[in-house]
């Protein structure tokens, strides 16, 4: 195997650390052409559908990709902005918030970037333009407070297929998850507040989060306990009675049990129970996108409304929120403790050159 050389290396090129933000990603254009490779990227992750291979396939390219990309494209059309996709443009900005904190803090030994894991910008382009810059020191923050296999796992795997091809490995730090940190739950908190301040309280708060298959919370995934605990702390937080808050699950895909309470399910049940008014909050979600803006703040205010509701909000993610940078940016620090850049790189350059070394 031919093992991959960092093209702009030289010997005495100053060492950077690095700090790769990323995300789970998002099509280049809210159509059906731009929709079916992006789909086909996510939904042919192992991580994301434990599926044998063989029959997956034939599902996959045999049916969902003849029709799910035409219903996403025409949901993807009612976010886009003329940033693009809101996940895009919040990410870049997140990374943008916490490049300039690095720089103050650091100047220009850090190097910040963001990635995404389906889409562009890719993770392993993304790596590669790091590393030509001199970064020797990685640290992976992926924007997923709650670990599960399909989504931090799912990073991590990208990140050691794209280190097998190359010659020069950066140390790694890699952050698997942040959801019980107490200036997180503090962001989420006043999130609430600030919400609350404006509009008042509802009679129930409800914390939707992304669901998985149940199948892989009994084969061992923390995602459920973890969402559990944040919701948790967030109502001790907020001073929320067990009747004032609920947990949930929302965008379930294909026929089998997946996490319950379903969300959608929930909000179509809660007005009989004389619940007539909620907000809802995402607190899995770093960012806004897709399944917040539109399938939360649209297609489940429907089903909430038509079944008696009176009242729907929907709370924002921290997106980049001061508040909310400030815990990212702490969650940085704590992974650069320890480390520095080299200060020999002179020394190295010609003891290279000295061997024959022609740069």
């Amino acid at each position: 195997m031919k093992y991959k050389s960092n093209k702009g290396f030289t010997h005495g090129q100053p060492d950077k650390i690095g700090v790769l933000v990323t995300n789970l990603g998002t099509p280049e254009a809210p159509t059906k052409q731009a929709l079916r490779p992006y789909l086909k990227e996510f939904l042919s992750d192992p991580r994301v559908v434990e599926v044998p291979k063989a029959i997956w396939w034939f599902v996959l390219n045999g049916i969902i990709l003849n029709f799910r990309p035409k219903r996403s494209a025409e949901a993807y059309s009612t976010v886009w902005t003329e940033e693009g996709s809101p996940l895009m443009a919040i990410t870049k900005a997140q990374a943008s918030a916490i490049a300039e904190r690095c720089k103050a803090q650091y100047g220009d030994d850090v190097i910040v970037d963001f990635a995404m894991r389906y889409g562009k910008p890719a993770i392993g382009d993304t790596i590669e333009s790091m590393l030509e810059k001199g970064v020797r020191k990685l640290v992976v923050l992926p924007l997923y407070p709650q670990y599960s296999a399909s989504t931090t796992g799912s990073t991590f795997d990208a990140i050691a297929k794209d280190f097998t091809s190359r010659r020069w490995l950066p140390e790694l730090r890699f952050v698997n998850h942040y959801h019980d940190r107490d200036n997180f739950i503090t962001a989420l908190a006043n999130k609430v507040k600030a919400h609350w301040e404006t509009h008042g309280k509802a009679d129930k708060l409800i914390l939707s989060y992304h669901g998985i298959p149940k199948r892989y919370l009994m084969n061992g995934d923390p995602y459920h306990c973890e969402c559990h605990k944040t919701s948790r702390l967030l109502a001790e937080k907020l001073g929320l009675s067990h009747d004032e808050y609920m947990t949930t699950f929302q965008s379930r895909f294909g026929r089998e049990e997946w996490l319950k309470p379903y969300t959608d399910e929930t909000l179509k049940s809660l007005p009989e129970k004389g619940v007539k008014s909620i907000q809802v909050m995402c607190p899995g979600f770093s960012a806004d996108c897709l399944e917040t803006i539109e399938e939360i703040g649209e297609e489940n205010r429907e089903y909430f409304m038509e079944a008696g509701g009176e009242r729907y909000e929907y709370i924002a993610a921290l997106n980049s929120d001061e508040e909310h940078i400030d815990v990212l940016f702490d969650i940085v620090q704590e992974n650069l403790h320890g480390w520095t850049v080299e200060s020999d790189n002179g020394l190295r350059a010609g003891l290279a050159r000295a061997l024959g070394a022609e740069k």
